[in-house]
């Protein structure tokens, strides 16, 4: 078992939130990558659109997802995707920090982890 903690003392802040990248993580293959994300009050993630597919997952607190023209609540137990070259973003109207899972993946990520996966097994 190789378990990796959160360190909100040294979170990163990036694309308009504070966050902790799951990779780099050499003991780890994955077919995706993924981030710890904490969008504090008043704030907002950057909007942004990507290649890959997304999943955010709502982890604690109440914020609003802005994507195709809607803004939608998204708290705490939600899952949201994103495919991919859909803008979007995380608005935090409240007075608490809200947090959130964020995973991403594309068919080249999927082909590094089946490669790996050969050469290891």
């Amino acid at each position: 078992m190789l378990i990796k903690h959160l360190d909100r003392a040294r979170l990163t802040h990036e694309n308009g939130l504070d966050a902790q990248r799951l990779l780099p993580w050499s003991e780890l293959n994955a077919p995706f990558e993924g981030s710890w994300c904490v969008i504090r009050p008043g704030t907002a993630s950057t909007a942004h659109s990507h290649h890959e597919y997304e999943i955010f997952i709502a982890l604690r607190g109440e914020a609003f997802l802005e994507a195709d023209g809607e803004r939608v609540p998204f708290s705490a137990g939600d899952i949201v995707h994103f495919p991919p070259h859909h803008e979007h973003r995380v608005v935090n109207d409240s007075d608490a920090d809200f947090e959130m899972y964020s995973v991403w993946w594309d068919a080249e990520m999927s082909d590094r982890f089946t490669r790996r996966h050969a050469r290891e097994a």
